[in-house]
């Protein structure tokens, strides 16, 4: 048997995985160790990710794509709104939910209150992780496993894991793959996002901006990138990007002393680029400020929400 008819022979499994959770539980990190290739930016800052992006994960018997989706919340803006309304979309198209919570912190009211509302999710398995297990004690583990088993009955698997020290994730995608269903690869073999390189080059700039930053401006920083032009008689590849931020006084934080933080932003996120282009780049970022664009629909529409 060919590996292609091997891909879509009767014992293949495929389809859609996605985790939900508090902000900042460390999805977008366990994608990234699934998947063994960085797509999803990561942050120490809640609401991190603000879109459905997807990571593909080729095993011997399926194929996984995971959705990672913002962090649910109760909204304070028009931007929140729709981030949420973006988790109940992905998470009626799925095949298998996983509820993640981190093994550092007790099970609190927002934790119950995202597992009872998957009741709404009746067709999708789902599944319960207790992640950074490598920060928590073996009692802590133990606790919060016990809390976590309590929230549902209907748990197909309870698993601790770590997405730092890769600890359990091979038990995690076997369990997956378990519960997709018997259907051909949705993707090639080679590849690893359907996330466009404008979209990922977007992610890591605000990344690189997000670094270091306090309080509310993380929220209030978005990228547009504007061109990708490789250079007439030149390695070079020309990278044209916005920062849009709500105020002038967010536009001086991300500028810093005489350009010193915008500088450094371009640098940390051009080292991520160049191999993610494969090539040289020159990098000129701009801040823009459009006022409260977090809570106008036109401004929102216009950044991509």
């Amino acid at each position: 048997m060919s590996g292609s008819d091997y891909r879509s022979g009767s014992d293949f499994r495929s389809g859609f995985v996605t985790f939900v959770g508090r902000p900042n539980v460390g999805k977008s990190t366990l994608m990234n160790a699934l998947v063994g290739e960085k797509i999803a930016i990561t942050s120490d800052k809640p609401q991190t990710t603000r879109r459905a992006i997807r990571g593909i994960l080729n095993r011997p018997g399926g194929q996984i794509v995971i959705v990672d989706t913002p962090g649910l919340h109760r909204p304070r803006t028009l931007l929140g709104q729709r981030l949420n309304d973006l988790v109940e979309e992905v998470l009626g198209d799925v095949d298998v939910i996983a509820f993640c919570a981190p093994a550092t912190e007790k099970v609190g009211p927002g934790d119950r209150r995202i597992a009872e509302s998957l009741d709404g999710y009746a067709s999708a398995k789902k599944i319960a992780l207790v992640t950074k297990t490598d920060a928590a004690s073996r009692d802590q583990i133990t606790e919060r496993l016990m809390e976590v088993d309590a929230l549902r009955e209907d748990w197909a698997a309870v698993i601790p894991l770590s997405a730092v020290t890769a600890d359990q994730l091979g038990v995690l995608a076997d369990e997956i793959l378990k519960m997709l269903p018997e259907g051909p690869a949705l993707y090639p073999d080679d590849v690893v996002t359907d996330e466009a390189d404008d979209d990922r080059i977007a992610e890591i700039i605000r990344e690189a901006a997000l670094d270091g930053v306090r309080d509310e401006l993380p929220h209030s920083i978005a990228v547009v990138v504007q061109d990708v032009e490789p250079r007439e008689d030149s390695d070079l590849i020309d990278v044209y990007a916005d920062i849009v931020v709500e105020r002038d006084s967010q536009k001086a934080i991300i500028i810093g002393k005489k350009g010193s933080r915008l500088a450094r932003v371009g640098a940390a996120a051009r080292e991520q680029i160049e191999p993610l282009l494969g090539s040289r780049v020159f990098l000129s970022l701009h801040v823009k400020v459009a006022k409260d664009w977090q809570r106008d629909p036109k401004q929102l529409g216009r950044l991509g929400f």
